[in-house]
């Protein structure tokens, strides 16, 4: 008992610490999210949707992207929407960009990251934008012809150079490169009349949904301070940093459940010696492929797709970790 009494004493005082370095950063995280989803989500969304319109090319990834992190919405949220977007015309890398960025990244889980250091919040931002802008670069490339309008098309002007693209992926022109079938975007539960009852329902909602997973991220990064010897963790995820931006990268895949709950692990980790390489593909893997949202792109992308996307994400997630360890 002497020893229990002991160690809960060792952990309890290593969780309150952790608490009061980022409890501040989760509150500031769920107002700003709260006061998007409530004032801001549907004037970002109507931007999206005019982007549509605009006959932007390539750049439109650009805002397309940026528009993904700005959406406060999570995966099962995201794809309705982006289901209504397909309806009225939108292209599918410019929905490309914008889901994979979304996916990432969003301002209340941006703030959170702040308390990781300003370095790792900025390249949180800038690899989750130029992932997504990658997305919608292989989509628009590998998959969608622009100057095929038709099989009619393709075959009168088969024979000329111009349209090589177009005989390597007609096939692929008679269907969307998303399956929306079945996901309609529904009523938000916004609804209430008085503004400021709605934006406290909607941090209600926040608090419920993340509250106990910032929690357990925060015992769970009390224990590791306690039972990991820090010597050996650096020497994994920091020394050899090669080999830890690939573990880091495969680590995310099983252990990222709630955005929140793994800023206090990865605080621990970067203190205990973790590169920012390691940290940077961890912060991409992890929320790519956490389980609920592999769920939903699944029914979306179909298998082919799907296994393109996982692979897509591990590359990117070990060349942005390499580049990061290069450059600091």
């Amino acid at each position: 008992m002497d020893i229990l009494r002991r160690e809960f004493v060792y952990v309890w005082y290593y969780f309150s610490i952790q608490l009061q370095q980022i409890f501040r950063y989760w509150v500031l995280g769920m107002v700003l999210g709260s006061a998007i989803s409530v004032f801001g989500k549907n004037k970002i969304h109507s931007v999206f949707s005019a982007l549509g319109d605009k006959k932007l090319g390539v750049l439109g990834l650009v805002p397309a992207s940026l528009l993904g992190i700005a959406s406060p919405l999570c995966m099962y949220g995201t794809i309705p929407i982006a289901a209504s977007f397909s309806q009225k015309g939108m292209k599918d890398d410019m929905l490309a960009a914008f889901m994979m960025s979304s996916i990432l990244l969003n301002p209340q889980l941006l703030i959170y990251s702040a308390a990781l250091g300003s370095t790792a919040m900025a390249i949180r931002f800038i690899s989750c934008f130029l992932c997504g802008i990658g997305a919608g670069l292989c989509v628009r490339y590998f998959y969608t012809i622009e100057n095929c309008d038709s099989v009619e098309h393709f075959r009168e002007n088969a024979k000329h150079s111009l349209n090589r693209r177009c005989r390597a992926t007609i096939f692929y022109r008679r269907k969307s490169y998303f399956d929306f079938k079945g996901f309609e975007a529904s009523a938000g539960r916004d609804t209430d009349p008085n503004l400021l009852l709605r934006f406290l329902k909607n941090l209600g909602r926040n608090i419920k949904a993340t509250g106990p997973w910032f929690l357990v991220g925060v015992l769970l990064s009390a224990l590791f301070q306690r039972y990991v010897p820090a010597e050996a963790f650096g020497r994994l995820f920091g020394e050899n940093k090669g080999f830890g931006v690939l573990m880091a990268a495969t680590v995310g895949v099983p252990l990222y459940a709630c955005g929140g709950g793994t800023i206090p692990l990865l605080q621990q980790w970067l203190v205990s010696g973790m590169s920012m390489g390691s940290a940077s593909a961890f912060m991409i893997t992890g929320p790519a492929t956490k389980i609920t949202n592999l769920g939903a792109l699944k029914i979306v992308l179909g298998v082919r797709r799907f296994v393109l996307y996982l692979a897509f994400v591990m590359l990117f997630s070990l060349v942005t970790g390499l580049i990061v360890d290069l450059m600091i």
